[in-house]
């Protein structure tokens, strides 16, 4: 497996979004969706030392965070990335949006970029992610990218695995 942290932090470019890693002067943009175990940042403070954390995640090889471009205006609209490890050769992929490009296609695009990173690049044997089983957007965007629920966890939450026809 390759994974992090790389000697050049991967970009992921598509036709519709770019990933790329989050700078400092991104946090202001990103403050409304920035959290860290699931806990919200409450201020600006907050969301830097948030970053903070993600950042030692990765250069200690358990996450790889991408900041999501749009690449029609070149607005960030969420981020996405690898959380948790990499256990057994898997990841687990989260994903979040700003409220104002929901529903623009702009999470599949960029879901797909990092699947694709994760099964060629990191070469990951599986790749899953968990939600609450209330949140119907984000239920959608992992049906539309071929995953396949797999268990009912705790606290309303559902685990998908990511399936092709060769997994």
């Amino acid at each position: 497996m390759k994974l992090p942290p790389y000697i050049i932090f991967p970009v992921l470019e598509g036709e519709k979004v770019t990933l790329r890693e989050v700078c400092d002067s991104d946090i202001q943009d990103l403050m409304e969706i920035s959290c860290y175990d699931s806990i919200p940042a409450k201020n600006l403070e907050e969301a830097k030392e948030m970053q903070e954390r993600i950042d030692k995640d990765y250069e200690e090889g358990n996450t790889v965070h991408w900041m999501i471009i749009d690449n029609a205006s070149g607005k960030i609209v969420g981020t996405c990335g690898y959380y948790r490890g990499f256990e057994n050769e898997s990841g687990e992929l989260g994903f979040i949006l700003l409220a104002g490009y929901r529903g623009q296609g702009f999470m599949t695009a960029a879901i797909q970029l990092a699947i694709d990173f994760g099964k060629k690049d990191m070469e990951l044997k599986r790749i899953w992610a968990a939600t609450n089983r209330k949140n119907e957007k984000c239920i959608a965007v992992l049906e539309r990218l071929n995953f396949i629920k797999i268990a009912i966890l705790p606290d309303d939450e559902i685990e998908y695995e990511y399936r092709t026809d060769n997994s």
